[in-house]
């Protein structure tokens, strides 16, 4: 039987099982946006045999949403432009709120998902303490974030780089991010001065190692991995990988999982890289529990990495109505 072939009967197995035992049965292995349904949805089972249950009951549609990657808390954004932070545990959601948190167009989670970068057009406010205490860590401008010139500019008819639109990564303690603008990686202490990490392509990918201030710039040219940004700041320079469109470290830090045109793994400490199968079209790489989604809910399946020790590419069929 072909690897394909046993994926499509082990999804197809998971689905009516869960069918017979309903939509309240099973173990919750993470949760997923539905921009359809405008809700949190609930995946039930264990990697290779899960399906996409019942939305959360959130008291409200929800434009956008969120979630850390231990699946723990999730922010939420309902079409009033409210913004909740929620404490997640199977289907019971309690409001953890933090005064003065701002609400975001676009929100990035550290690797452990203890901190959250709350992204407007020029500044970030970072929130840490998650997911059982969160409060507000400080705001950090972005780079190119004046509005005076940026305002003159688009009076003058010019095309403007709009700020706040460069990816992004914090780290768990939320004492620092990385922002890629303008063909250079900042480094922004949440107190502190700023400095220029690295050089990088536009859209390079950004990722921090869990607990700590490893990280990676990753682009079609280099992949540059950093021992401690905040400190030494020492570099290894490997070659690059294009096309990514979504980069993050196993959790203990040993593995890069790169997705682009293919599902990449890098060992950190000898730099081998070797290409994970994989039937999919990867549109980025998110966090969700043990695994990495490579893909947003829609009507195609869910394409999940496995990220254990050998590293494997599993999916979750295409979502069902609500």
């Amino acid at each position: 039987m072909s690897i394909r072939k046993s994926w499509i009967l082990s999804a197809a197995g998971a689905a009516g099982l869960f069918a017979q035992q309903g939509s309240l049965g099973g173990p919750v292995s993470g949760y997923v946006f539905d921009s359809q349904a405008q809700s949190l949805r609930i995946v039930r089972g264990i990697p290779g045999a899960s399906v996409i249950g019942d939305g959360v009951d959130l008291g409200a549609g929800v434009m956008s949403a969120w979630v850390a990657p231990r699946q723990d808390a999730a922010l939420t954004v309902s079409a009033e432009g409210v913004v909740r932070l929620v404490r997640l545990d199977g289907a019971t959601v309690a409001d953890r709120p933090v005064e003065g948190m701002w609400t975001p167009e676009r929100a990035v989670f550290s690797p452990s998902g203890m901190a959250l970068a709350l992204v407007t057009a020029g500044s970030v406010q970072v929130v840490k303490g998650l997911p059982d205490a969160p409060v507000i860590a400080g705001t950090v401008q972005l780079p190119g974030a004046d509005r005076a010139p940026l305002s003159a500019a688009m009076a003058a008819g010019k095309k403007v780089v709009r700020p706040g639109g460069g990816t992004l990564a914090v780290s768990d303690d939320g004492a620092y991010l990385l922002y890629e603008s303008s063909g250079s990686v900042q480094l922004l202490p949440v107190a502190g001065s700023s400095r220029k990490l690295t050089d990088a392509v536009p859209n390079a990918l950004l990722a921090f190692a869990p607990g700590g201030h490893d990280a990676a710039v990753i682009d079609g040219h280099t992949v540059a991995l950093f021992q401690d940004v905040a400190g030494a700041s020492t570099v290894r320079n490997l070659p690059g990988i294009a096309g990514g469109k979504g980069a993050g470290f196993s959790s203990d830090g040993k593995t890069l999982f790169v997705a682009g045109p293919a599902v990449i793994a890098m060992n950190v400490a000898t730099g081998d890289v070797s290409e994970i199968a994989c039937n999919c079209q990867p549109s980025g790489l998110i966090r969700m529990g043990n695994s990495f989604r490579l893909n947003e809910l829609g009507t195609e399946p869910l394409w999940l990495l496995d990220a254990s020790a050998e590293p494997k590419v599993m999916f979750i069929p295409a979502r069902s109505a609500m």
